[in-house]
């Protein structure tokens, strides 16, 4: 890939266990696997799949297709999804179960029931539509168990919001549109909106999005708050308080270390380097606002980096973090107007010390 070629779609999890359920379901009745294999993706395209695994047995059929997430950094990129097909009891449909390496579902709160396979509902549609169009090529009924699985998928989730979210023993098959794009984050804030849907149905009022671990340490402790009401919401501070805005709880602490709160105080909402840096001008006018002397502020202006302003500030007995907290905390109140959502920032340093702490805001 050149420097400005476009970078390269990929496709859900969803996706694949769809192919792989298609080519498992037309072996069971043919005895002949497709191999590639066409699904329909919900906006109508229709790619074809490669087969990586194909077996026929004692009432069953079983194919696997690899994951290519594309160019996005998927934690299942290049894993395999299998789907296992078996007859099922006239009447009954398409069932579903979670096999190796996909998860159950714990907690209350998510697009699922407790005690379901963590196979989402645009996934089962899809997979639903292609058990039909076998169905409808070769004269059969469609009531069959669709087992899913995803080998190695329990240490795959460790690196994902599902144990968390309550989802145990595997990944979430996933995918609204059926395609990966890269760097969306689409699957990130899919977490975080997951997150809020389980506190809410655990009751609880105060759920804190946090930019890291060190951060969301340090405001689980002060604020001594549950597991589940702790929202790993990264950079993505917009997609946390959008979320809120349309399920809100009563209140929301946002928390993290004092360059990505400087962002949050310039207006950004998304923290990460490719949405915007540090603005250094902006930050020696934050730092006059706390009582910084020309001279001070011009230094500041020309930082090396916004943690040299913080000291520099720090060793002139001035409280910038204050400054840029309220202004933080007002940028995230301006996302939740006319909500009933009262919100607070926390400022913490590197090693998880408080720097500031604002009062809860409510517009």
């Amino acid at each position: 890939m050149t420097e400005n070629s476009p970078l390269r779609r990929g496709w859900t999890t969803g996706t694949c266990a769809t192919a792989a359920t298609r080519a498992a379901f037309e072996a069971l009745v043919t005895g002949r696997f497709p191999d590639p294999v066409a699904v329909t993706l919900p906006g109508g395209g229709r790619p074809a799949f490669a087969l990586a695994t194909a077996e026929r047995g004692d009432g069953f059929a079983r194919a696997g297709v690899i994951k290519d997430a594309g160019d996005d950094p998927d934690v299942t990129h290049g894993a395999l999804i299998v789907a296992t097909v078996r007859p099922a009891a006239a009447g009954t449909g398409v069932m579903f179960r979670a096999g190796e390496g996909v998860g159950t579902v714990t907690r209350p709160g998510l697009p699922l029931p407790p005690g379901e396979p963590a196979i989402n509902p645009v996934p089962r549609a899809m997979i639903r539509a292609a058990v039909a169009e076998v169905c409808a090529a070769t004269g059969t009924a469609g009531d069959v168990t669709v087992e899913i699985a995803v080998p190695g998928g329990d240490a795959l989730a460790r690196k994902t919001l599902n144990p968390r979210l309550g989802i145990v023993g595997g990944l979430s098959i996933l995918g609204t549109t059926g395609i990966v794009v890269p760097f969306s984050c689409a699957a990130w804030i899919h977490s975080i909106h997951r997150g809020i849907d389980v506190a809410r149905a655990a009751g609880l009022d105060h759920v804190a999005g946090a930019t890291g671990s060190t951060s969301e340490a340090a405001i689980a402790a002060l604020d001594r708050l549950p597991e589940i009401a702790l929202i790993d919401m990264g950079d993505f501070v917009g997609g946390l308080l959008k979320y809120l805005r349309v399920h809100p709880v009563d209140r929301v602490t946002v928390a993290g270390g004092f360059a990505k709160m400087v962002k949050l105080s310039q207006g950004l909402l998304d923290l990460h380097s490719r949405a915007g840096a540090v603005d250094l001008g902006h930050l020696a006018r934050l730092a006059a606002e706390a009582g910084a002397p020309p001279a001070l502020a011009e230094r500041i202006a020309v930082a090396n980096t916004a943690l040299d302003a913080l000291e520099q500030t720090r060793a002139a007995g001035l409280d910038i973090a204050a400054v840029v907290a309220d202004r933080a905390v007002a940028t995230a109140a301006r996302v939740l107007a006319g909500t009933s959502v009262g919100v607070d920032v926390a400022v913490f340093d590197r090693a998880g010390g408080l720097l500031a702490r604002t009062p809860v805001v409510r517009s």
